[in-house]
């Protein structure tokens, strides 16, 4: 049998993940079951935005490197990222609100950003800090310092050095590769503490004969249990879902509950999508997007001169903060380094002035509350205009609201503002500004008392 994969990052996502969830709570509850988020997929989704940081060495060989061909992979003599600051990075994406990072340790090329003992081909043995760099060490002391979350971004499958993924490839040859990749995931999560996000672009090996997802599995237990693994093994706990864009929008309606069916194996497979209200799985979703469009090079994911005109404005991430927070998902904006080590000066005064659209937005609140019911009225001080609401679920207990309807009171009767359907963690919609003395949410069905966290009307 040969093994043959894209190079595509976006391609890569679409592959389906058998997976059989261990710990999910299930319980009856009248003719619907409730399935609820673990501890962890609730501390994660109410972090709303984190940050991907891409560094790879074909950033110093970007006209000659080509994924599907090793001869191309550039000489470590070329990596030295003389500026290289970490905290720099950290204090930029806290600007933009981001409570997580995820570091991308090993990117496509095989190039590692720590002195791994598996292979020569790594930070350490490349001019930088003469040999004694370890890129993955600072970035963790650095979201330490500023209160960071720290997640790694570990391709399993894709391989330039070792040739995995991009090209045909015998059952043996991938048995070698996996024990590579078994390897280098046991010193990432024995050696650098606690992680609160891994990434498996494309997900993990499920064959029977070549595959490696249950090694990895067990050796998520031992090391890092506790992790939300975004498209993670078969038997994890806590995995996380693609929206399957990398625009940053989520497709509406959007559940945190999903099903599973049968393939042609006769095992269980989750594609994505809009998820199902009474689905048997709590999977939570990510929307990642780099900062960067995806006529950049790379896709935007990585940093090529020349191309400070492809960088997306403050607006457009203002926009994707709406259609994946305010449609049940978090938000991962990509951080492109550039090749001194530093996340670019224009790239960073964007992340500063969206952090600020955040603030002014969230500054605007006309007014809120919470509770428990199927009608929640705000009561304003005076007439005023809003042209935002936000509705947020207790999701610990479950999405239980499948319709509503907002109305404002106005010149004297309750009129509608706004519908929709799925709510979750957090829903916000924006419409044209209606001047009220009052706000009222009416969830029109449920599958139980809704429990509302917080309903807010905004003026932004």
């Amino acid at each position: 049998m040969v093994y043959t994969q894209s190079n595509s990052m976006t391609m890569a996502k679409n592959i389906l993940l058998t997976l059989l969830f261990f710990g999910l709570k299930i319980s009856m509850s009248g003719q619907e079951r409730d399935v609820l988020p673990t501890a962890e997929q609730v501390q994660w989704i109410d972090k709303e935005i984190g940050v991907i940081i891409h560094l790879d060495i074909n950033i110093y060989a970007p006209e000659s490197f080509d994924y599907s061909k090793k001869e191309t992979l550039p000489a470590l003599s070329v990596f030295h990222p003389s500026g290289l600051n970490t905290d720099q990075w950290i204090k930029a994406a806290k600007s933009a609100g981001a409570t997580y990072a995820v570091l991308t340790v090993k990117h496509g090329t095989g190039f590692c950003l720590w002195k791994t003992r598996v292979h020569p081909y790594h930070v350490g043995n490349t001019p930088f800090r003469e040999g004694n760099a370890d890129i993955v060490a600072d970035f963790i002391k650095s979201c330490k310092k500023y209160g960071v979350k720290p997640g790694f971004y570990y391709n399993t499958n894709m391989n330039t050095y070792y040739q995995a993924g991009y090209l045909p490839m015998t059952d043996e040859k991938r048995l070698q590769y996996n024990d590579v990749v078994y390897r280098q995931l046991e010193e990432l999560w024995s050696g650098y503490g606690k992680l609160f996000e891994i990434w498996f672009d494309g997900g993990v090996m499920t064959d029977r004969t070549t595959g490696i997802q249950d090694k990895v599995d067990r050796l998520l237990q031992k090391y890092q249990p506790n992790a939300c693994l975004f498209q993670g093994p078969v038997g994890a706990r806590n995995i996380l879902r693609w929206v399957e864009n990398e625009d940053g929008k989520t497709p509406y309606p959007f559940w945190s509950r999903i099903n599973a069916v049968l393939n042609h194996d006769g095992k269980e497979v989750i594609s994505n999508g809009h998820g199902d209200p009474q689905g048997r799985y709590w999977v939570s979703a990510e929307a990642d997007f780099p900062n960067r469009k995806q006529d950049a090079w790379n896709g935007g994911w990585l940093w090529k001169d020349g191309q400070q005109d492809k960088v997306f404005s403050a607006g457009e991430l203002l926009e994707r903060y709406y259609t994946s927070v305010g449609n049940n998902t978090n938000m991962l904006i990509g951080m492109a380094i550039d090749t001194a080590g530093l996340f670019p000066a224009y790239d960073s005064k964007v992340f500063k002035d969206f952090g600020k659209k955040l603030k002014e937005r969230n500054s605007s609140k006309a007014g809120s509350m919470s509770g428990s019911g199927y009608s929640f009225e705000i009561k304003l001080k005076s007439p005023q205009k809003i042209n935002q609401i936000e509705i947020l679920e207790n999701i610990q207990s479950g999405e239980r609201i499948r319709s509503y309807r907002v109305e404002g009171f106005i010149k004297g009767e309750w009129k509608k503002i706004c519908e929709g359907i799925s709510v979750g963690h957090k829903r916000i919609q924006s419409f044209e500004p209606v001047e009220t003395g009052a706000v009222r949410l009416i969830v029109t069905a449920a599958s139980k008392k809704p429990l509302i966290k917080a309903f807010s009307a905004y003026n932004y």
